[in-house]
């Protein structure tokens, strides 16, 4: 029994001086990272006795703070600096294919010539424009359609061949100006429909 006391003595000492072995490794294994570590900043190698494991990883920690900022820093100009350089020739090109849409219409008798310039995204305005006159029971005489650089002019000519000329032009030039300037609210929009509808056409004699 002794003998078995012994060795189970034995054996807890050696276990022992194992994890203590094993504890002292890693101790000085994260005392030569945090060396190192700290040999990377500026201006630490005097500080380097004097300093605490603790203090040594704040003082990284604030460097690598004080570099992130600077980083930031640094993307922010070369952002500004990218934006100035900017060809004046895209951002021209650009504008004008967003180019808000003019829309010009000269009456005479019962001939209408509209004339439309736009961008380029508002190609659709022609085939709308068509569709506007036909509804409203306005002859298009004919149309024309062209490009130049990054300009779309379309051109209509119309006849109108209700009895009312005035007030018939009048109604296709507003229905041609909200397509192109955009629409007004729902109540004008309804307001003016009862208007026409009211109107007493019936008494002009034309």
């Amino acid at each position: 029994m002794d003998r078995h006391f012994q060795f189970s003595t034995s054996s807890s000492s050696a276990a022992k001086i194992e994890r203590r072995i094993i504890e002292k490794n890693r101790r000085n294994q994260m005392k030569t990272l945090c060396s190192q570590l700290n040999s990377l900043l500026p201006n630490q190698d005097s500080k380097e006795i004097s300093l605490s494991l603790p203090d040594q990883i704040d003082e990284a920690v604030k460097y690598i703070k004080e570099l992130e900022k600077k980083v930031n820093l640094a993307k922010e100009k070369k952002e500004k600096l990218e934006g100035k350089n900017k060809s004046p020739m895209n951002i021209e090109s650009s504008s004008s294919c967003s180019a808000s849409p003019q829309l010009k219409i000269h009456q005479s008798g019962r001939s209408l010539e509209i004339i439309l310039s736009s961008g380029l995204d508002n190609q659709y305005l022609f085939s709308e424009t068509i569709s506007i006159l036909q509804k409203e029971g306005v002859e298009v005489v004919n149309a024309s359609f062209s490009v130049s650089g990054s300009s779309v002019f379309q051109t209509f000519h119309a006849q109108l061949e209700g009895s009312i000329i005035e007030f018939e032009a009048a109604k296709v030039t507003e229905r041609l100006k909200r397509l192109v300037y955009g629409s007004n609210s729902d109540m004008e929009l309804q307001k003016e429909k009862q208007w026409w509808d009211e109107f007493p056409s019936d008494d002009l004699d034309y």
